[in-house]
């Protein structure tokens, strides 16, 4: 007999704006100093969200989207700043 395992994806339990924020500052506090972890886990957000509606709302096309939340590449700064009005979410400093 094989077992059959489906590949788990965080976006299906990111239901509320809530769930996104925390989701978003535990992967901050895991990334260290990888901006690549930030940016898929933002596109983990986005996928939750409608990658669609989110690179409208970005001014953005959905391929370049797809691109610069992959965690493969680090997006600019100014493409990271886009997509968090985008998916309502803010930037917040703490000591």
């Amino acid at each position: 007999m094989t077992e059959q395992f489906n590949r788990w994806d965080s976006a299906e339990y990111l239901k509320t704006e809530e769930d996104m924020a925390n989701y978003l500052d535990v992967c901050m506090e895991e990334a260290g100093d990888d901006p690549a972890f930030i940016a898929k886990a933002l596109g983990t957000i986005a996928r939750a969200r409608g990658m669609t509606q989110v690179a409208r709302d970005a001014g953005l096309s959905r391929e370049s989207l797809y691109r610069a939340l992959s965690g493969e590449v680090n997006p600019e700064f100014g493409t990271i700043l886009k997509v968090m009005k985008a998916l309502g979410l803010k930037l917040h400093a703490s000591t």
